[in-house]
């Protein structure tokens, strides 16, 4: 088969070069509506319809047959598909023994759809992989610094004392989120004929019903969920592929925007992992910039907008709809390598994040007395009220005045941060129980 990818990634660093784009090129599309011609003949030989010679034969072209991908992608203009191209080829193939039983009942959708469906499951088992590794980085993360002191920051200012291993946790959280919801998602089959009513099918095996028990020989063959009618225009499993993996890319990008704002340079809390050329500048050679993040965020912000065109699907027309089908096909495309290039960034990014301890303390420092204020507030409000409390503390803040201030003389050493992260260590355990639970649940 002579390859041809859309691209090379030349405009997409977040998945070029991890070989992810190879899952979902325009050559796994084609190979995955040959396996999806090749397993319609089987299903119709195990069922009796055709004979099992033509289906080891059109299988047998499947596996070992030349096909010429840039005529099926140049013909699809005729059709306003690629199917039709490619049965063609394959017909011909085929040779004489076999050729009348290539695509028999079959329509374009039936093929294409379950192709897709093919594609997706690939990408999203790589996709779930990579995210293990990242949620598996992430808990020994969360573990480890459970009780590491740093300043919580909420609308960029200094807020409370945190545990980092708490802001690990919360990543954590979100990347069992992603994982959950990637494979929640059902993969079906595809088979209805002309209009969904699986008329073609029966006709050719001359009974009825027929078109049910094909739909789950053929989803088994696939190894794809049996659909529970044809979804020509029902098209739940398109849009919700792109609500996970616009959930997936989103909690990845909460990641990458933390990671970026705790490794600026007056920060420096966390760095991203080192390697020869990584984060380099070509202009200043000082920089070491967090790269791995922002390809994370170009994937963050570019797959809810192809997403949308996914859920738009769902407004389809009549039993097959021109355009709205059509328009699917490249956004499904991206959204998914797009998703796998995140996920793999993710798992490289969490798998050598160095963490800074020391910095952390220092920077709860710049703030003194004041990141502990809430508790000084609660400690004050005992004796003197709430919104006297209150008041003393703002003027003391604001006249820099808080560290050593007579009217605090009377209260208790409550200033050291580390004695003021709440439950940081027993939420920090509920997500490490859950993600046990997930991670060794497949």
């Amino acid at each position: 088969m002579a390859g041809m990818n859309a691209d090379s990634g030349l405009l997409a660093p977040v998945w070029a070069g991890t070989g992810l784009a190879d899952l979902v090129s325009d050559e796994a599309w084609l190979r995955a509506m040959l396996e999806a011609e090749a397993a319609l003949a089987r299903a119709q030989a195990e069922l009796g319809v055709i004979p099992p010679a033509a289906a080891e034969r059109i299988t047998e072209c499947v596996q070992k047959g030349q096909f010429d991908l840039a005529a099926v992608a140049e013909q699809a203009r005729g059709a306003a598909n690629p199917v039709v191209a490619l049965v063609k080829q394959l017909t011909a193939a085929a040779g004489p023994e076999a050729a009348e039983y290539v695509h028999r009942g079959g329509t374009s959708q039936d093929i294409f759809d379950s192709a897709s469906m093919l594609v997706a499951r690939r990408a999203l088992d790589a996709i779930d992989a990579d995210l293990r590794r990242a949620a598996g980085s992430l808990a020994g993360l969360a573990a480890a610094h459970r009780e590491t002191p740093m300043a919580g920051r909420t609308l960029t200012q200094h807020a409370v004392p945190i545990s980092f291993g708490l802001k690990a946790a919360t990543w954590l959280q979100l990347v069992l989120d992603a994982l959950e919801r990637v494979r929640a998602v059902v993969v079906p089959a595809q088979l209805g004929g002309a209009a969904g009513t699986l008329a073609s099918y029966e006709e050719y095996a001359g009974r009825k019903p027929n078109g049910p028990e094909l739909m789950e020989v053929f989803a088994r063959q696939l190894g794809l969920a049996v659909p529970v009618l044809p979804w020509h225009t029902a098209r739940t499993p398109i849009a919700d592929l792109g609500a996970a993996l616009s959930f997936t890319t989103g909690a990845l990008g909460k990641l990458a925007v933390d990671v970026q704002t705790l490794s600026r340079t007056e920060i420096g809390e966390v760095t991203e992992p080192a390697a020869e050329g990584r984060g380099v500048s070509s202009a200043m050679p000082q920089k070491r910039n967090p790269v791995l993040a922002t390809l994370l965020l170009s994937a963050a912000k570019q797959v809810p907008a192809n997403a949308l065109v996914l859920a738009q699907s769902l407004v389809a027309e009549d039993e097959r709809d021109g355009g709205g089908w059509h328009a699917e096909w490249q956004p499904l495309r991206e959204c998914l390598r797009l998703t796998a290039g995140a996920a793999r960034t993710a798992a490289e990014l969490t798998g050598g994040l160095e963490v800074h301890p020391e910095r952390m303390r220092e920077n709860l420092a710049l703030t003194g007395r004041g990141i502990v204020s809430e508790r000084l507030n609660i400690a004050l409000a005992a004796t003197m009220g709430k919104a006297a409390a209150k008041d003393l503390l703002a003027r003391l803040n604001r006249e820099g005045s808080l560290d050593g201030a007579e009217e605090l003389s009377g209260l208790p050493d409550l200033s050291a941060p580390e004695d003021y992260l709440g439950a940081s260590s027993a939420l920090v355990d509920r997500v490490l129980a859950r993600a046990e639970k997930v991670l060794h649940h497949k």
